[in-house]
């Protein structure tokens, strides 16, 4: 089966980059109206439709009525399951893009990162290169440029990090971790050879990278990596707290020690404890390839891709075990006799492959372009294309489902903008902005 970051699941449990299936066509007839209605026009006077004498304006009223999911389409808009919420294209013509988000600078600025490696910059329908990696970047199937968070003080440093993978036909694949900084007035200006190395963690093969970066609501650094790779975590890393692979890592990128590249947070877990790396927040994944953190609450959400049976958001916990590789979502992996359940962090919600095969975690919406939608936690899926809400309890879990997209796009993120602005990316080249379907 295909992994979460950019595909489906194939039989050994790799990502490929397939393409998603094509939208519906919309009907002949429907398409017939669009043209008349672009050709009628606004013009004054006296029209006939049907041998039926009507004023020019009501004719183009009741055609455009008629025409409206025909002329959306043609717009690239994709409209949702009951008609209240629609898909607007923001970016179009991208190359592999994975991931969007706002700086935090207040400049209104979308950054989007390109699988390649390069990141562009969108304001005021421009785009510019911010950031060009592409010499420094292994690309390719799960690996490439993944993830990307600017330091909560962006607009007073130029702090950003990426995370992407490294290496090549004769270099170990590694799992790198930097730093840049952007310069100049508009903080557009980037030194590709400024790179400060943060961590570089080897990867056994080829997929399950995770990729995620976020920064927490204190101010730490939250880092997904995947199992590492091959289907149902050969090497054991999930489980394996010696090991950064499987895991959400937290770490302090302003340490007090400036000799050092990133502290560990004496409050993490596992500080401490023999045999176990400090770095980890929680483990037990198998591919934690988008989480965020809830700007209201700051509980943290993760999408967390399955082997072939279940697809699980999490609710991530301080020192949580989510069970991977025992554990695939809600139930055991197949031909494990030790399995007990209650010793995991069951998911909040877990779907099968009927629904989809390749969980992108989202965010709990909170902008003002849907006011119905806030609070609810919005994720998709790469290999179905739908995406869902979800209404959550007080304590965070989820209380019900809802499907409000049926998109036929090949998901490979959400994003938020400096405006709370909720974005879906495609990789066939897409970003799209959620909005009321006006």
């Amino acid at each position: 089966r295909v992994g979460p970051t950019v595909g489906a699941h194939s039989p050994a449990g790799v990502p490929a980059l397939a393409a998603p299936a094509r939208p519906r066509a919309p009907r002949r007839g429907i398409n017939h109206l669009a043209a008349i209605v672009a050709a009628v026009g606004f013009r004054v006077g006296v029209g006939v439709l049907a041998g039926v004498r009507v004023r020019a304006g009501v004719l183009v009223l009741v055609l455009a009525m008629l025409a409206g999911p025909a002329l959306a389409q043609a717009a690239g808009i994709i409209v949702s399951q009951h008609r209240h919420y629609a898909l607007r294209p923001v970016v179009t013509g991208l190359k592999s893009p994975v991931y969007a988000t706002g700086s935090g600078d207040g400049s209104g600025r979308l950054f989007i990162a390109l699988q390649g490696g390069r990141i562009l910059a969108w304001q005021h329908g421009q785009l510019q290169t911010f950031l060009n990696i592409r010499d420094l970047v292994d690309s390719g199937g799960s690996k490439g440029l993944l993830g990307l968070a600017f330091d909560p003080h962006f607009k007073e440093n130029g702090r950003f990090y990426v995370n992407y993978t490294s290496g090549g036909l004769f270099l170990s694949l590694e799992t790198v971790i930097a730093r840049f900084r952007a310069i100049g007035k508009s903080r557009m200006v980037v030194h590709e050879n400024g790179e400060q190395l943060i961590m570089r963690i080897p990867q056994p093969f080829t997929n399950h990278n995770g990729g995620q970066l976020a920064f927490g609501p204190d101010g730490m650094l939250y880092i997904g990596l995947g199992d590492g790779g091959l289907a149902y975590d050969p090497l054991g890393a999930g489980q394996d707290k010696s090991s950064l692979l499987g895991k959400i890592l937290r770490i302090d990128v302003h340490p007090r020690d400036y000799h050092q590249p990133y502290g560990i947070p004496p409050d993490n877990p596992f500080v401490g404890k023999p045999g176990a790396r400090g770095e980890i927040w929680a483990y037990g994944f198998r591919n934690p390839w988008r989480f965020s953190f809830d700007a209201a609450s700051g509980r943290l959400y993760a999408g967390d891709t399955g082997e072939q049976s279940r697809e699980e958001i999490d609710l991530v916990r301080r020192g949580g075990n989510y069970g991977w590789n025992v554990m695939e979502g809600d139930i055991c992996t197949p031909g494990n006799k030790h399995c007990d359940p209650s010793k995991y962090v069951a998911p909040i919600l877990a779907y099968g492959p009927g629904e989809g095969t390749s969980v992108v975690g989202g965010y709990v919406y909170r902008g003002r372009a849907a006011p119905a939608l806030d609070g609810r936690y919005i994720f998709g899926d790469g290999g179905s294309g739908r995406i869902w809400a979800v209404t959550l309890a007080p304590d965070g879990s989820a209380v019900k489902r809802t499907l409000l997209f049926d998109t036929h796009r090949h998901i490979t993120s959400f994003g938020v903008g400096d405006d709370k602005a909720l974005y879906v990316v495609d990789r066939e080249g897409t970003v799209y902005r959620l909005g009321l379907n006006r």
